[in-house]
């Protein structure tokens, strides 16, 4: 009975560590959020932002992933 106790509160601890993990790492995301035109003029950043979102799929709906595509999309196809 014992066991099964400890078992169920070291598992909602580390649910709620989870928890406030993804809700602290979401926080510092907007804080640091770079626009296209900042990628543009950074585009050794921009690639490397979009190795990251490539590779972290909970990253990819960020507005960082978006900017940094969009800004290799325009470097490539040009700004028309």
């Amino acid at each position: 009975m014992k066991k099964s106790i400890l078992v169920l509160a070291a598992l909602g601890l580390t649910i709620g560590l989870t928890a406030l993990n993804a809700t602290v790492a979401s926080e510092k995301a907007t804080d640091d959020v770079k626009s296209v035109g900042w990628f543009v003029a950074n585009i050794k950043d921009a690639r490397l932002q979009n190795q990251q979102c490539h590779n972290t799929p909970s990253l990819q709906s960020s507005q960082n992933c978006a900017n940094a595509l969009h800004a290799l999309e325009i470097s490539f196809k040009g700004a028309n």
